[in-house]
């Protein structure tokens, strides 16, 4: 078969997953002229699910690459910044206090013979200290609650890396104005049906006429109103070892005087966590909880308990997921996005950046019109082994937990068992430093080793090792290190200054 020329390409749904891929499509066909007619149809009646977002570090690279100026995005999205995520209450008290840690993006560079993290190691075998303190900057970003940004820092740019809390919503509206504006057409239908023949796609059916297209990408969420239309029997659940599979989520107006918050919380209740984000205007909280345990109402009023302060609650939504993904993310002439795509639960705030991998991946992909079946394969087996590892992370998070107070939790520390090779991994990271060979697979994952430790000695996962190296040369590196930290975090803006700053229409 002869490739020809891509012509057309129709999104169906909206939402941040729908205008982030018209926009990334928009920007990677068209930035020399219309060169691929790009249209995006979404419903009037149907709202985003968003509830208020957290990002990974990467997701700048994105909003860079699309053209977008930071201080609009962080105006217009009620945006605040995050250095990481404080893990609370995820194992048993200790000495009476909350189990505590710290999870940022930060890289660790090292400053001496070693490696910090295994210059952390053998000194804590001597003198207990925590993990995330010890070795970056970031932690006191978060004790401080100061923003990564310096007076001086370019757009996307900080003293660390850096992640976003946004209102999903707002973002939404953000994006569909910059897509519309580089040309994308925007057509507001309620798409009923689609045909199919050869299994392809020919057509979708909307309330507003038919339209046909060269390559379909289905936006639809957790419906995958599209992609199910070529292939049933098309996904694989990840609920037995992540089972929380609803959400309760709450905003609520802050107390008078309330600073936002440069980091995201994330405290373990009886069955599953919950999240806080603070934005400029507002909190986002919810419960991510195992709906075979909890009752709707049960765990609104778990999570009401939890927040307090009825009278700052502004509204309540209860959401359904889906948790697994697609074992063909590409059939035929579509490709499911986003939810449509697969979901695992937002412990570490990875949604949006699954919709980037996933539209960025198109980039060498989709080529033609009328792409080959190895080209389908490639991508499919990609999606798959982002999932694959993602999973493997997020269950480390549980299966370390030491937490008994609930079946939940017991069976939080078995889900081990449902990911190969992690029980092994567990094992040799007992006795030697988890490095960048023990974790690489092949697929950009966001998540390195260095993200790993981060999680396996904040949940007490610490080696016992003994390298050639003098103690005073660990704790001379150590205290190098803390200089540097002092040093840096002297020179970052308080997080409500630099939000002070940005909206007061400075450059951040």
């Amino acid at each position: 078969m002869t490739n020809s020329k891509l012509k057309t390409i129709t999104l169906v749904g909206g939402g941040s997953t729908g205008w982030m891929t018209a926009l990334y499509l928009s920007r990677l066909y068209n930035q020399q002229g219309q060169q691929v007619h790009i249209r995006l149809i979404e419903s009037k009646d149907i709202g985003i699910i968003g509830v208020g977002e957290a990002t990974v570090h990467s997701i700048r690279f994105f909003f860079a690459a699309m053209g977008i100026d930071e201080a609009e995005l962080l105006r217009e999205t009620n945006a605040t910044l995050k250095t990481g995520i404080l893990f609370n209450n995820w194992m048993k008290p200790v000495n009476g206090e909350t189990h505590s840690y710290f999870h940022p993006f930060e890289q660790q560079k090292p400053c001496g013979p070693v490696d910090n993290a295994s210059a952390w190691i053998m000194q804590n075998q001597r003198i207990p200290s925590d993990f995330a303190q010890q070795t970056c900057l970031s932690f006191n970003l978060m004790r401080d609650n100061l923003s990564p940004k310096q007076l001086n820092s370019a757009q996307y740019q900080g003293a660390v890396p850096y992640g976003y809390h946004l209102d999903a919503v707002l973002m939404a509206r953000f994006l569909r104005k910059k897509a519309i504006a580089a040309g994308v057409e925007h057509i507001v239908a309620n798409v009923t049906d689609a045909d199919v023949e050869n299994q392809q796609i020919t057509q979708v059916i909307t309330d507003n006429g038919h339209f046909s297209s060269d390559i379909f990408i289905d936006c639809t969420g957790f419906k995958g109103l599209l992609i199910d239309k070529l292939k049933a029997d098309n996904w694989q659940s990840f609920e037995a070892e992540l089972p929380c599979n609803r959400a309760v989520a709450i905003q609520r107006e802050y107390s008078e005087n309330t600073t936002p918050r440069s980091y995201t919380t994330s405290t373990a209740l009886t069955n599953g966590w919950v999240w806080e984000i603070d934005l400029t205007n507002r909190q986002g909280t919810g419960y991510v909880y195992d709906g075979n345990r909890l009752t709707r109402e049960q765990a609104e009023a778990e999570l009401r308990r939890y927040l307090g302060d009825e009278q700052k609650i502004l509204k309540a939504t209860h959401l359904d997921m889906k948790i697994g993904c697609r074992k063909e993310f590409w059939v035929g002439n579509c490709i499911a996005m986003g939810l449509a795509g697969g979901f695992i639960e937002p412990l570490e705030s990875t949604g949006l950046h699954l919709i980037n991998l996933g539209v960025r991946l198109l980039a060498t992909h989709l080529t033609s019109a009328n792409p080959s079946q190895p080209i389908r394969d490639s991508y499919n087996r990609t999606m798959n082994g982002l999932y694959d590892d993602l999973r493997q992370f997020i269950v480390l998070h549980y299966c370390l937990s030491n937490r008994d107070d609930t079946e939940f939790w017991q069976q939080a520390q078995a889900s081990v068992k449902y990911t190969q090779g992690l029980a092994e991994k567990l094992a040799l990271w007992k006795v030697k430093v988890c490095e960048h060979v023990d974790v690489a697979t092949g697929f950009s994952s966001i998540f390195s080793d260095e993200n790993y430790r981060y999680v396996l000695y904040g949940m007490q996962h610490v080696p016992s090792i003994n390298l050639p190296v003098t103690e005073q040369t660990i704790d001379a590196m150590l205290k190098q290190l803390n200089m540097q930290k002092t040093q840096a975090t002297s020179q970052c803006l308080a997080h409500q200054s630099f939000l002070d700053k940005l909206h007061h229409g400075q450059n951040c």
